[in-house]
């Protein structure tokens, strides 16, 4: 599907809830903004999730997409295939390995939480550190000969699995730079250091009902 047809199959602008540090928005947010699908976006306080998400994903999570015709996008997967098959400049799409998301999404992201926050998970975080810092070293090896995880240029699987390592690696910066990681530590410094990346990152007050559409990707 090209990326006019994306645009002319609605009569508006689809609505994105997102939440500016949740890796799994982040990722949605990277999607769409290389796609070029413009969206208005709506930053969500998690104390205060506005009843107009909870209307539209009773799970409540982030990132939704709400189509103009009411249809609803409610994992971030879901929402990056579907802003690429409108229009893939970068070829993400070509650059799928499922397995290494599903291990990110899954044990990695398992470990991360319990590393970050063990006061919520009753753990303990090195453990769990020392767990996930095996499963990096998967994608050390894997960028042994690449410069990204699918080959020479970025993809859908770094850009869906790089804001993980980015949380693992601020929850104790100097520790994780001093590992034996150095294929990994720059290919985060290069993503992080992207243009599209501080793109992304907007910081935004919470919206509420009543309040003027910000549009996504800003111009």
């Amino acid at each position: 599907m090209s990326a006019q047809a994306c645009q002319t199959r609605v009569t508006d602008r689809p609505i994105l809830y997102s939440f500016r540090r949740c890796p799994y928005a982040m990722r949605a947010r990277m999607a769409l903004a290389v796609s070029g699908t413009v969206c208005h976006i709506r930053e969500v306080k998690l104390s205060r999730k506005p009843a107009e998400l909870l209307a539209a994903s009773p799970k409540a999570t982030v990132p939704v997409v709400v189509e103009p015709d009411g249809r609803v996008i409610a994992e971030s997967l879901d929402i990056m295939r579907w802003a690429l098959k409108c229009n893939d400049p970068e070829g993400w799409l070509e650059r799928e390995d499922l397995a290494l998301i599903e291990a990110n999404d899954g044990p990695f992201k398992h470990h991360l939480d319990r590393y970050k926050y063990p006061e919520r998970h009753g753990s303990d975080p090195v453990i769990h550190r020392d767990s996930a810092l095996a499963l990096l070293e998967t994608l050390e090896r894997r960028l042994a000969a690449q410069a990204n995880l699918c080959g020479e240029e970025r993809g859908i699987t770094d850009i869906a699995i790089f804001p993980f390592v980015r949380q693992f690696a601020q929850a104790d910066r100097c520790w994780f730079d001093a590992q034996t990681l150095p294929r990994l530590q720059a290919w985060l410094g290069r993503h992080l250091a992207s243009p599209m990346f501080g793109a992304i990152m907007i910081r935004l007050e919470p919206w509420q009902a009543g309040d003027q559409p910000i549009v996504f990707p800003a111009d």
